[in-house]
């Protein structure tokens, strides 16, 4: 078997081929000339442009970056394997089990695809936002404006000087930001100890430890705990304050975090949660998720 047969372009284009609109979340169309992803599809999944995914299949691009390289085993579904695969054939070293994934497994891809239209999310074990669906963008504003190094809660809620941007949202108030705040902290400090070579999450505690003082103290308190839930109003501006239910579901396996918004049923607060997905997505300020 030659080498254009078994390259990055092909094997892309083998695991798009395989992969149904179905099984990725995405609705079924009529007149469709093969049964798996179109590059469109593809291209959209992973954040990537069309001509992007063109070149890569084509063998005109064969260097991906690891972000890239992380964004398409997303989009594609791919189990541990396949990735440090795709890793391989793109030039790249696979992450190490000893550090933290970015990797969403297809059966938790799968789990929070069949959620619907409940605002959903996913982070890494740092708290860097990896995945959102169309109704957590209509709720707390769409995050894709923001560079991927920029997506991330802990730079969010404990900003520094040098800070060039933040994670996208509009103003969120909790029923104890305190409590939050010493709930992300301690997490973090969990992360730390399950991943203590981990270069992104080394750099971020060094560079939040020196440049904000307040997570400085919450990290010197040392407390150890995990992020679970809390009530949450949002003040979106079209629909105003909205009352949400913030759940957190965390894979003990990856420790990625699967954040879920709900509101009560039957209440103003659910119909407005309803009224934000017929608003649609709109560009979002700075602030605090």
């Amino acid at each position: 078997m030659s080498a254009d047969e078994t390259g990055l372009g092909a094997t892309i284009r083998s695991w798009r081929n395989r992969l149904s609109p179905a099984a990725v979340g995405l609705p079924a169309r009529h007149s469709r000339r093969t049964s798996g992803l179109r590059r469109e599809e593809l291209a959209e999944l992973a954040g990537l442009s069309v001509d992007y995914i063109v070149r890569l299949e084509q063998g005109r691009s064969t260097t991906p970056s690891a972000q890239v390289a992380g964004a398409l085993a997303r989009a594609l579904h791919l189990n541990r394997a396949e990735r440090d695969h795709l890793y391989q054939l793109a030039g790249l070293r696979a992450p190490d089990d000893g550090t933290i994934t970015d990797h969403i497994p297809p059966g938790m891809q799968r789990v929070i695809q069949r959620l619907g239209e409940t605002p959903v999310a996913v982070f890494a074990a740092d708290w860097r936002l990896l995945w959102w669906n169309r109704s957590w963008a209509s709720l707390l504003g769409d995050p894709a404006t923001i560079p991927p190094d920029d997506r991330s809660l802990v730079r969010a809620r404990f900003p520094v000087a040098s800070d060039r941007g933040q994670l996208a949202t509009w103003p969120v108030t909790e029923r104890d930001p305190q409590a939050s705040d010493r709930a992300i902290v301690a997490d973090l400090r969990r992360a730390s100890a399950r991943y203590p070579n981990d270069p992104r999450l080394t750099r971020l505690l060094r560079r939040t430890t020196d440049g904000n003082p307040r997570f400085a103290q919450l990290w010197q308190e040392g407390a150890v705990a995990t992020h679970s839930e809390d009530r949450k109003t949002v003040r979106h501006p079209t629909v105003g304050n909205i009352t949400v239910d913030c759940d957190i579901l965390t894979d003990s396996d990856t420790d990625l975090k699967v954040v879920v918004y709900t509101a009560e049923p039957g209440t103003e607060d659910a119909t407005k949660l309803d009224l934000t997905r017929v608003t649609g997505t709109i560009d979002a300020p700075s602030g605090s998720a």
